[in-house]
């Protein structure tokens, strides 16, 4: 197998990890049984529930720059930001949908109407504006807008943020920074001969992450800054193992490569299965669930998933903006 076919065969297998992930706290989230570290802080705090979105964002940063070239290669710049602009659009409606379908039946009640696909699609955009500057620039880029929008958190932002999901849209910007610094971590990773600074640069995200955070709250509610280089730093490390494995060991995990290949239409199919669980007004079914049925329930929900994700895989079918 080519390096190239094991590196992206490791960032499929992350993607599904992040994914599956995702899917697994979302259920989690409205069991009473659960502990809280299993699930979201309400605001100040790190659990290990807040650490999956940025695995999926460093997912999506990991493949943006090789995208964006490819396809400028192929297109040229009009049509490749046309596209950009059209799939990252589309999460954001995509996601709308969905968290209207969810007030609508109960299975996700959100006061401002802003949900994860809306946060990374508004990410996806603000990243598009500076996928063509050099790295180095795109850093610094990412890492003044992520500057500009805490400054703007602590001093007019923070009721506003903290009444909405995911930070609401104006959150929105610190997970476009983000995004940014996640395709510079790619771009580096790609760099076959400096890829070996991929996990020293991502353990120093990581410290300053943690250094920040003596001044600057930890809050996945706020997307603080010091939230957003913690969990990136810690997301960088998490793939470098994935990568590790596949390249040194040979070892794979091909459930969730399938996982990794189709992420979206998985993401979309747990909302309705979602609702088997949640919908039902029968005490002990779901909130009140004994762990026991807990277990079940959400062995049930990702093993189906994962049986629709491979014959998905199968038939060579794969759904993707």
């Amino acid at each position: 197998m080519s390096d190239v076919r094991t590196r992206l065969g490791s960032i499929d297998e992350f993607r599904g990890f992040a994914i599956l992930l995702m899917v697994l706290a979302d259920y989690l989230e409205g069991s009473a049984v659960v502990p809280g570290w299993l699930k979201h802080a309400p605001d100040v705090g790190l659990t290990e529930a807040d650490i999956v979105a940025p695995l999926f964002i460093l997912a999506i940063g990991l493949t943006f720059g090789l995208s964006w070239r490819g396809r400028q290669a192929r297109v040229g710049t009009n049509k490749t930001v046309q596209h950009f602009i059209v799939r990252y659009l589309a999460l954001v409606g995509i996601g709308a949908v969905l968290t209207v379908l969810g007030d609508l039946s109960g299975v996700v009640v959100d006061q401002s109407n802003w949900g994860l696909l809306q946060a990374i699609g508004v990410a996806g955009l603000i990243t598009l504006v500076f996928i063509g500057l050099p790295a180095r620039v795109r850093w610094l880029a990412g890492v003044v807008v992520l500057a500009g929008y805490q400054i703007l958190l602590d001093r007019i932002w923070l009721a506003d943020v903290l009444q909405s999901t995911h930070g609401g849209l104006m959150g929105a910007l610190s997970w476009g920074a983000m995004m940014v610094l996640a395709t510079v971590l790619g771009d580096l990773f790609h760099d076959e001969p400096r890829r070996k600074w991929f996990p020293d640069v991502s353990v120093g995200v990581l410290l300053i992450g943690l250094a920040l955070a003596l001044v600057v709250p930890v809050s996945k509610h706020r997307v603080s800054a010091s939230y957003v280089l913690i969990t990136l730093g810690g997301s960088g490390l998490v793939f470098w193992l994935f990568h590790l494995l596949d390249r040194r060991f040979g070892w794979t995990v091909p459930v969730l490569k399938v996982w990794g290949r189709n992420p979206l239409i998985l993401y979309v199919l747990h909302g309705l299965m979602l609702g088997i669980f949640t919908v039902p007004n029968a005490p002990g079914w779901y909130v009140q669930a004994p762990a026991w049925l807990v277990v079940i329930q959400a062995v049930l929900m990702v093993g189906t998933l994962s049986a629709i994700g491979w014959l998905l895989d199968k038939k060579g079918l794969t759904f993707a903006l």
